[in-house]
């Protein structure tokens, strides 16, 4: 049985079409408005989610998603929280869910134990950014059997040997990280993206999503035009978030989740 995040890249393949997935942090600035957020996200045309479980200590992102993590903490947001937020969007929200955590919260729970919180919830996927490849590796099939797909990230400096086995315990899809250093807006995608994107390709027919540093419709084009299969935008969409009220917010996301998507079916 193909899993929810693979049925939706199968879909979009056979339409053409390059998948938009924006990040949020749960529990920024509340999870009422966590809940708000990718339900206006989902109207707003967006084709998966990433949904980041705020850590005291995230090393992979850049100072916006680190200040939203920082809010979120503030506001009382626990895993549990977002678990039960997520479980409460059943029959609502469509979208396949990636869950978004640091290895400490996840090892601290347990791998077998939060794989099975998770997917019981309606999570999709996991990304995990600091876990070693070796933990990677055992933790994919213990994900796959609760019903989760393990995406894996390779990065710009990664080499191509770690590169194919990277792409074979990564599941669903493989995250291309398009700069080396952390999440943040960035004014333009580097152009190395496209050299990375073949590499991919000749060690798998997995879809690939390319992140870290999308921030404008026009750089959205780009990537699909490079061949990625999901343009994922992060530090973008919470930034937008956090400006104003919470309403103001949620209306600041939904224009630009519409812009980006115009842009991808466009280009």
């Amino acid at each position: 049985m193909k899993s929810a995040i693979s049925s939706c890249f199968e879909r979009l393949r056979a339409e053409g079409r390059c998948a938009l997935m924006p990040f949020l942090t749960a529990g920024d600035p509340n999870l009422a408005t966590t809940r708000a957020a990718l339900l206006a996200l989902q109207e707003a045309g967006a084709d998966l989610v990433e949904l980041g479980i705020p850590y005291s200590d995230p090393l992979a992102d850049g100072p916006v998603i680190q200040a939203a993590a920082g809010r979120a903490l503030a506001a009382g947001t626990t895993l549990a929280g977002v678990l039960e937020l997520l479980s409460s969007l059943k029959g609502e929200l469509k979208l396949p869910v990636v869950l978004f955590t640091y290895s400490n919260p996840l090892l601290n729970c347990g791998m077998e134990s939060f794989c099975q919180q998770a997917a019981a919830a309606g999570a999709a996927g996991l990304l995990v950014p600091d876990l070693p490849l070796e933990e990677a590796e055992r933790l994919s099939p213990i994900a796959a059997a609760a019903g989760l797909d393990l995406v894996l990230l390779v990065a710009p400096t990664t080499p191509p040997q770690r590169m194919a086995r990277i792409v074979a315990a990564s599941r669903g899809f493989t995250y291309l990280v398009s700069v080396t250093g952390v999440t943040g807006v960035r004014s333009q995608v580097a152009t190395r993206v496209e050299d990375l994107l073949a590499q991919l390709r000749a060690v798998t027919d997995k879809p690939i999503g390319v992140g870290f540093g999308i921030s404008e419709p026009e750089q959205a084009a780009q990537i699909k035009a490079w061949g990625a299969d999901a343009a994922i935008v992060g530090s973008a969409f919470v930034k937008r978030l956090a400006q104003g009220t919470p309403e103001e917010g949620l209306r600041a996301i939904a224009d630009f989740c519409f812009k980006l998507k115009q842009a991808l079916q466009n280009s």
